[in-house]
């Protein structure tokens, strides 16, 4: 029984292990290591302008060109401008906090990187796993809405070559798309050529797409004057349902920002990843935000917001006005925006297979990379197959929710991880040679780390009895930052939960909102007033993300009230891919570790 309790723990202590963060020289040993000791990774071939063309592709969907009209209907009206600002600077509170870990981070992973470093390898594996789903279902999503949006060229759904079309097959719920699962792999073999001819094809489609709103922003800007914004001249004010409206809006709306992740995704290639992947980020929605909010601020001018088409409100508002010749160039806008997503979606998807692979958690084979394109061929064919069957036999709309959970799950880790390496970084370092899953290694282990906190050398071989005053009262400060990162996470949990269920009686309501409230404001407060790690900013190099705690905690509440109000039938499916997930880990993941071969010793933080 003492044998069993003693497994059953080292088996618990195993899901909390974290890897550690290597240096340049580290990191570039086991990137060849991973690749078969051939010395060959992935290639560093990004820039900045490579960066914002993955960036905006991923980022600007076909999405903006219905969502214009849904949201100014529904939520906002005039003051969709508005929303689009909120839901931009909601969106550049992630965006900052993967900044500063990818520069501190630069390998491939992104969120899944960042959280295995940081919080422990099954948190990481889950945000892993999360993340494959999201990428697969998005660029599935995104290929199967291609067609219909060049029907308009072809002159009905009707006359689309059989190649193209959707079609009906007995025995099936939904429509097979020969065309979605076509460009899937298209883009799977584009992407396999290299990363570099893979960005300049992004960038291209990219630049078309740019110019396309930018068509749609001067000719509709000189249509508003012509005929005197019509659109603004209603009998409602600015703001037809108030501030409710216009937060309603941003929330809907933050989603047409999600995609600057996939740049953090290519940290391993970029070649100066402490200058450029925070500028390329920044670009990217600040490109994107402009784009978004000058495009709202002229089609909710030309056609008053309750009058929109719900479904192609951009073009009808052209038409209405006399030109129809401009529903080709948008709609040719719209299937740029869709190529550019797609390969968007399917880019960062195998770079994540690849980097579990490396550290054990999925078969290593995934995590070979090709001599010549320096790419990871066969983990991009692999989920570029998937992508492709999926697009082909399934209409992935219904499953759409799902690459949100994806998504908000990671830029919560992600912000949980700026505050951990901010005030409460791993002090733990790995022992070479030790057997994890040896007791004799675990008992010499525990021992060897008492007897390292009580005695300490100097540089000189001198031996001094106990830890420095400064490094116990370092040691206390982590210990109190670590329980007031739980009491924030905590906190926004009950905090979200109790505005969420407006079932519960409203006094209730209220008292659970104003407890968890003080304890979110209390908690964030005492980790102000306790400081951040002193070594731990003495190592940061590149961009660090401002106004911290605050601006990690404001997200870390943005993301889990989005995750709390998703709905309960987008849970359950992500529920079931989780625990398929979590079984995976659990009977080969958990085994097959790097870190299996690797114990890890208490060292005193300067």
């Amino acid at each position: 029984m003492q044998q069993g309790k003693r497994l059953s723990w080292s088996d618990l202590q195993s899901l909390a292990r974290r890897k550690p963060a290597a240096n340049s020289s580290d990191r570039d040993a086991a990137e060849a290591a991973a690749d078969g000791g051939n010395g060959r990774g992935l290639a560093k071939a990004l820039s900045v302008p490579h960066l914002t063309a993955i960036g905006v592709g991923s980022t600007i969907g076909a999405g903006i060109y219905v969502l214009v009209g849904t949201v100014a209907r529904e939520h906002a009206g005039p003051a969709l401008t508005v929303s689009f600002l909120i839901a931009g600077i909601a969106a550049a509170l992630s965006a900052l906090c993967y900044a500063e870990l990818s520069c501190r981070f630069p390998s491939a992973g992104s969120a899944y990187h960042y959280s295995y470093i940081c919080i422990g390898e099954s948190v990481a594996w889950l945000i892993g796993w999360a993340l494959i789903l999201e990428y697969t279902i998005g660029g599935s999503t995104v290929a199967r809405g291609i067609s219909p949006n060049l029907a308009l060229f072809f002159g009905g759904q009707d006359n689309l070559p059989f190649f193209l079309a959707q079609v009906h097959i007995k025995g099936l719920d939904t429509a097979v798309d020969p065309c979605a699962a076509i460009l899937v792999l298209i883009v799977t073999a584009l992407l396999c050529l290299g990363i570099k001819e893979s960005s300049l094809v992004e960038g291209i489609i990219t630049i078309a797409n740019v110019a396309v709103m930018l068509f749609i922003i001067c000719a509709g800007g000189w249509l508003g004057f012509q005929n005197g914004w019509p659109g603004y001249n209603v009998p409602k004010s600015y703001f037809p349902n108030g501030a409710s409206g216009v937060f309603s809006g941003s929330a809907t709306l933050f989603f047409a920002y999600i995609g600057f992740d996939a740049v953090a995704s290519t940290a391993e290639e970029v070649k100066n990843p402490q200058r450029d992947l925070p500028l390329g980020m920044g670009l990217t929605l600040s490109l994107c935000c402009f784009l978004y909010m000058m495009v709202s601020v002229v089609i909710v001018g030309l056609v008053p917001y309750y009058a929109m088409d719900p479904d192609t409100p951009i073009s009808s508002a052209f038409a209405q006005h006399g030109m129809q010749w401009a529903v080709y160039i948008i709609s040719s806008g719209a299937v740029l925006a869709l190529i550019a997503s797609l390969i968007g979606a399917i880019l960062p998807q195998p770079r994540i297979v690849m980097a579990m692979a490396r550290d054990g958690l999925l078969p290593p084979i995934f995590s070979a990379v090709d001599h010549r394109t320096q790419v990871p061929t066969l983990s991009t064919i692999l989920t570029g197959i998937c992508s492709a069957i999926l697009a082909f036999f399934m209409d992935v709309s219904q499953l759409a929710g799902m690459v949100s959970v994806g998504t908000l799950l990671a830029f919560t880790m992600v912000a949980i991880s700026v505050l951990i390496v901010r005030y409460a970084p791993p002090d733990e370092m790995p022992m070479e040679g030790h057997d994890p899953g040896s007791l004799e290694s675990l008992a010499s282990q525990a021992g060897q780390s008492e007897r390292d906190e009580d005695i300490l050398g100097d540089p000189f071989g001198n031996v001094q009895e106990g830890p420095t005053a400064s490094k116990v009262v370092n040691m206390v400060r982590r210990q109190k930052a670590k329980r007031c990162i739980i009491l924030v996470c905590i906190g926004v949990i009950i905090f979200v939960s109790a505005v969420s269920f407006s079932s519960l009686p409203l006094y209730i309501q209220h008292t659970i909102c104003a407890f968890s409230g003080l304890l979110l404001l209390g908690s964030t407060i005492a980790l102000s007033c306790i400081g951040q790690d002193k070594n731990s900013l003495r190592k940061m190099e590149g961009f660090m993300c401002p106004f911290v705690p605050i601006l990690p905690v404001c997200c870390i509440l943005i993301n889990v009230y989005l995750l709390m109000n998703l709905g309960s039938h987008t849970w359950i499916r992500v529920s079931v891919w989780l625990v398929a997930g979590a079984l995976i880990y659990l009977f080969y993941g958990r085994s097959h570790s790097s870190l299996t071969t690797t114990t890890y010793q208490r060292v005193s933080p300067a």
